[in-house]
C-alpha cells in the first residue's frame, strides 16, 4: 500500500453554493437569530469568536470576515495580520442558551426574544484566498484527504470526561458535597442533574451523546458521543467543551477538563474509539470475521501498529499540559506502556469486544487511551489519523497482544516483548515529537514550530518552579 504525500493545500471545507448560502441567511432570519459566532480555534484548542450581527451573515459567507490574526497567540506572525475566517455551513446550530452579557439572566432559555446566537465554524484563510498554515483544523482537513485518497473515512467516537467541581470565590473547589459516587453509579443528587441537562442541550446543538454515566472519582462524570467523521467531531468537541463549562456555570458549578486536578485518584481521559469505512460501500475496513479472538483485519493491525510505532511522537499533541503525564501513571487505569489487548485496562490500545460476529456488525473499532481532553482535537486526530495510515502504508507487523496486567512485568521481561513506554514528562514528549517526521508532517511546519516553542517555554517554566510539596517535604530536612 503506496502512502500519499500531502505537501499540497488541503480542499476547502467551507465553499457554498449561493443558493445554499441565501438559504442559511434566510432561516437565520427566520429563526430571529440576533448575532452570528464566526468560530475557530488557536493551536492549544481554545475556542475564538468573532461575533456579528445576523444581518451581516450574507456578506460573510460570500467574502469571508476579516480579522487580526497576529492578536491570536500561536495563530500568525505580525508579518500575517490580515487573516479572513470563512464559514462552512454545514457547522450551523444554534446556541441554546444565553449569558448575562447578553442581557438575560443566566441560565435562562432563549427560545424567544433578542439576543438569540448562533455559531458558524470558520476555515482560516490568508488575503489570497489560500488556507492558513497554521490553523489545526486545515491540518485535519489534510489528514482526511490522504484517507480519502485511499478509499476510506476516518471515524471516531471520544468518551469525554470532565470534572464537576463547586465554584467558590470565582475558583474550583471541591465536588459537590454530596457527589460521591463511583463508576456507573446512580445518583440522585445535583450534578445527575446537571448532566442529563449537559446531554439535552448538547442534542440541540446536534452533538449526539449515546451514554452519560459517573465516573469512578467524586465528581467526575463522563459523555460518551456518537460516532462521526473526524472532522465534525473535532468539530463537536470544541463546542461542547464550553457548551459543558456554561451549563455548569448556569449552577454555580465549575467544570474542568484538566486530565489530573487531583492526586492520589483516577484522572479524566479522552479514549477514543476510531474506524476506517470504506468510501466505496461503507464498511469497516478494520472488521473481519474470520478473526475469531480479536476480530480485527490485517488492515486494522497495520493500523494499530502505526499508532504503537508512534506513541511516544503523538502523546505531546494528544497529552499537551504538563498536567497531562500526572494522569499516565501505574494504578488509575491510564496507559504507561505502549501495548495492545482486549481486557486489559492498562493497555494504550484497545479492541473492544463487540456483540455478535465483527464481520457481520461491522462495529470492530481501535480505542487509544492515551488522549486526554485538553488535547486540540483537530490536531490529536490528525496525527492519530496520519499514524495508523502509515503503518497501513508500511504494513507494519503488529505486536502479540498483552493481556496479563502490565505493572506485574518486570523491566526485564517487558523489554524482552519489546513493550516500550509512554513518555513520563511533558519535557520527555517533546522529544519525542521532535524525532517523529509523521507526525511532524501531520502538524504542518508552521504549527509543529509554534507548538514545539511554546510548549518547551511551558515546560521550562513549570521545571523551575518551587512547590509546596518541595517545601513541605525538604525545608526543614534540609
Amino acid at each position: 500500500m503506496e502512502r500519499q504525500q500531502s505537501g499540497r493545500q488541503p480542499s476547502p471545507t467551507g465553499v457554498g453554493r449561493p443558493e445554499d448560502e441565501a438559504r442559511l441567511v434566510e432561516h437565520v432570519e427566520t429563526r430571529g437569530m440576533r448575532f452570528v459566532n464566526l468560530e475557530f480555534t488557536d493551536v492549544v484548542g481554545l475556542a475564538k469568536a468573532v461575533t456579528i450581527p445576523a444581518e451581516q451573515l450574507g456578506d460573510a459567507l460570500a467574502e469571508g470576515k476579516w480579522f487580526d490574526g497576529s492578536s491570536i497567540e500561536g495563530l500568525a506572525r505580525v508579518a500575517e495580520t490580515d487573516m479572513y475566517l470563512r464559514p462552512d455551513l454545514a457547522t450551523y446550530v444554534e446556541v441554546p442558551w444565553r449569558t448575562e452579557a447578553d442581557g438575560a439572566a443566566s441560565g435562562d432559555r432563549e427560545d424567544e426574544g433578542e439576543g438569540r446566537v448562533a455559531r458558524l465554524i470558520c476555515d482560516v484563510l490568508m488575503p489570497t484566498g489560500e488556507r492558513f498554515g497554521g490553523d489545526p483544523r486545515a491540518a485535519l482537513v489534510a489528514a482526511l484527504e490522504e484517507a480519502a485518497a485511499l478509499g476510506y473515512r476516518f471515524e471516531v467516537a471520544p468518551e469525554l470526561e470532565f470534572f464537576l467541581l463547586c465554584e467558590r470565590e470565582g475558583r474550583a473547589g471541591e465536588p459537590l458535597p454530596h457527589d460521591r459516587g463511583g463508576y456507573f453509579d446512580l445518583s440522585t443528587d445535583q450534578a445527575a442533574d446537571v448532566r442529563r441537562e449537559m446531554v439535552a442541550e448538547l442534542g440541540r446543538m446536534g452533538i449526539g451523546v449515546e451514554a452519560s454515566h459517573h465516573e469512578v472519582a467524586a465528581g467526575q462524570h463522563e459523555l460518551d458521543l456518537a460516532a462521526a467523521d473526524a472532522l465534525r467531531m473535532a468539530d463537536a468537541l470544541v463546542t461542547a467543551r464550553y457548551a459543558i463549562k456554561a451549563i455548569a456555570q448556569r449552577h454555580g458549578l465549575w467544570a474542568t477538563f484538566l486530565p489530573k486536578p487531583f492526586f492520589g485518584i483516577n484522572g479524566s481521559g479522552m479514549h477514543t474509539h476510531q474506524a476506517l469505512a470504506r468510501m466505496s460501500d461503507g464498511g469497516n475496513a478494520f472488521a473481519d470475521a474470520r478473526d475469531g479472538e480479536y476480530g480485527l483485519s490485517a488492515m486494522g493491525r497495520h493500523f494499530v501498529a502505526g499508532q504503537l510505532a508512534h506513541a511516544r511522537g503523538m502523546s505531546a499533541v494528544v497529552g499537551q499540559l504538563v498536567n497531562s503525564y500526572k494522569r499516565l501513571v501505574p494504578g488509575h487505569e491510564a496507559p504507561v506502556m505502549i501495548s495492545w489487548g482486549r481486557v486489559n485496562r492498562e493497555a494504550l490500545v484497545r479492541v473492544p469486544r463487540v456483540a455478535g460476529p465483527a464481520g457481520a456488525s461491522g462495529r470492530t473499532t481501535v480505542e487509544l487511551r492515551s488522549p486526554d481532553p485538553s488535547c486540540n482535537p483537530y490536531l490529536a486526530f490528525a496525527v492519530m489519523l496520519r499514524a495508523g495510515l502509515d503503518g497501513m502504508a508500511r504494513e507494519l507487523a503488529l505486536a502479540a497482544p498483552v493481556e496479563e496486567g502490565l505493572y506485574t512485568l518486570d523491566e526485564q521481561s517487558r523489554l524482552r516483548r519489546g513493550i516500550g513506554l509512554l513518555p513520563a514528562t511533558l519535557g520527555e514528549a517533546l522529544a519525542a515529537l521532535q524525532e517523529d517526521e509523521v507526525v511532524l508532517e501531520a502538524l504542518g511546519q508552521q504549527i509543529a514550530a509554534w507548538f514545539v516553542e511554546a510548549k518547551t517555554a511551558e515546560w521550562q517554566e513549570y521545571s523551575r518552579q518551587v512547590t509546596s510539596w518541595e517545601l513541605e517535604r525538604y525545608l526543614r530536612m534540609f
